[in-house]
């Protein structure tokens, strides 16, 4: 993994021991305070049960009634602390489940992005220089008279190539240590030149080895057959004279090691018969710059690009040939689906209690079974797709949730709830549908509780409860 790659930030992590000790500090509070509210209540009640006792019926019928009201709270309050504690482990188990799934995305990115890192070899079109004297004038100011001033000075020009035919043979290797992919580039490259000028034969052809490599071998300029010295060291300009309306040929060959891209730079020039071969011996490979080839052949790992153009072009875009690898797709699904996953929990939770007499031991094996299939998808995502991840998962929910009713009628609630509340939704944020998806489950949970409760279509009796 890359250390670049990064969990999600502000997210609870509970292999963070700071934010443990913080989260328990807050919770004890939170929990002091909700007895005490819950004492204070009670004993506000007793005491005033205490003052009347002795008042008339209509008052202490009054007092009963907070009392049993009260005695219902405590029950309900007893079902909603039980809840609140396995939603809020839930939840931080979920937020630390999003933030390693997160941190393997990003480190895969960073993995698959590796491997191509690199500067690019990129190889710039060769150049034909000449000089020329050309007439100016200025003025000036000699002994207090205005003298005009006739002199020459010498500007550079281009030549334009009359033809290009290059050749580039790409292998690609793995640099070990970086695990990065490396080119090993065998370019071989024909020029035409033609002198179309009138009183010019001194010439300069400027072919620079490409830029990006680690190592050049092999770099050789021919005219005609005959290598050419450059005339400085470690200056790539080859001065050679050509009549007017003659013709010559150079050949540059090489064999550079580089990055993992190659690219040829018409560098502003205006090309003519122009035709560049790149053969890429690896797979995938495929074109870069968006200039497209006008012919691909593929040959098992090898491919070969060709572009062609047999009267002139201009190109701003480097032509070239680059490592195409697999995207990764789909990233950011899971950990989405896990920072919403106590929410459909609790969804699902309460068509359950909408739907069935549920127990302590029962919402408690619930809430297991359901924070440890997303356990399990939160990894097997890794190894296989995750929306058939989940229909195995779900598979496996389904029957164990069957054990909730000790009737077959209220096992077949306790399908239809899971299927709404929590098979449906989670399946729907693993999908592109998620907005339909999630509106055909909070369509099924309402029609079925109207079914359940309105129209009597489906009854249940208390005794189709597993105590």
């Amino acid at each position: 993994m890359s250390s670049s790659a990064q969990g999600i930030p502000g997210l609870p992590d509970l292999t963070h021991p700071i934010e443990l000790v913080q989260f328990g500090t807050q919770a004890l509070k939170a929990s002091l305070l909700l007895v005490f509210l819950v004492v204070a209540l009670g004993v506000a009640i007793a005491l005033i049960s205490f003052s009347l006792r002795r008042s008339q019926p209509e008052q202490v019928i009054f007092i009963g009634e907070w009392a049993v009201g009260y005695s219902q709270l405590l029950r309900g309050l007893q079902h909603l602390t039980l809840v609140l504690i396995l939603l809020v482990p839930g939840f931080f188990l979920c937020s630390t489940l999003s933030n390693r799934y997160h941190h393997w995305e990003q480190g895969k990115v960073a993995q698959v992005a590796q491997t191509v890192a690199g500067e690019r070899l990129e190889q710039f079109a060769p150049q034909v220089r000449y000089s020329i004297q050309e007439p100016y004038s200025y003025n000036t100011q000699i002994n207090g008279k205005i003298v005009k001033v006739n002199q020459t000075r010498e500007i550079t020009r281009f030549l334009m190539l009359a033809g290009s035919q290059i050749q580039v043979k790409l292998d690609q290797s793995v640099d070990v240590p970086g695990r990065s992919s490396i080119y090993q580039a065998n370019y071989t490259a024909d020029y035409k030149v033609i002198n179309q000028l009138k009183d010019i034969n001194n010439f300069f052809f400027e072919a620079p080895p490409p830029n990006g490599y680690t190592l050049l071998a092999s770099y050789k300029v021919e005219r005609d057959g005959t290598r050419l010295q450059p005339t400085n060291a470690g200056n790539y300009s080859f001065p050679f004279r050509l009549q007017p309306g003659e013709e010559t040929t150079f050949r540059v060959t090489y064999q550079a090691q580089g990055g993992p891209r190659w690219v040829y730079s018409a560098t502003g020039q205006l090309l003519s018969n122009f035709r560049l071969t790149a053969i890429a011996n690896f797979a995938p490979a495929d074109f870069a710059s968006g200039i497209v080839p006008n012919e691909i052949k593929v040959d098992g790992r090898s491919t070969q690009f060709t572009w062609k153009f047999d009267d002139n072009v201009s190109v701003k875009n480097p032509f070239g040939v680059f490592t195409n690898t697999e995207p990764i797709r789909h990233t950011g699904v899971i950990p989405r689906l896990l920072l919403l996953a106590p929410a459909i929990f609790l969804w699902w939770i309460l068509l359950l209690y909408l739907s069935l007499p549920m127990s302590f031991k029962n919402i408690a094996i619930a809430a297991s079974i359901f924070f440890a299939c997303l356990l399990t998808l939160t990894y097997l995502a890794r190894v296989i797709n995750a929306q058939l991840a989940w229909t195995l998962i779900s598979i496996i929910l389904l029957f164990l949730t069957w054990g909730l009713g000790a009737s077959r009628s209220a096992s077949l609630a306790a399908i239809i709830c899971t299927i709404a509340g929590a098979v449906l939704p989670i399946f729907g944020l693993l999908i592109p549908f998620s907005g339909l998806t999630l509106s055909l489950a909070g369509l099924l949970s309402a029609v079925w509780l109207a079914v359940r409760h309105w129209y009597g279509w489906y009854s249940l009796h208390p005794k189709d409860q597993r105590l």
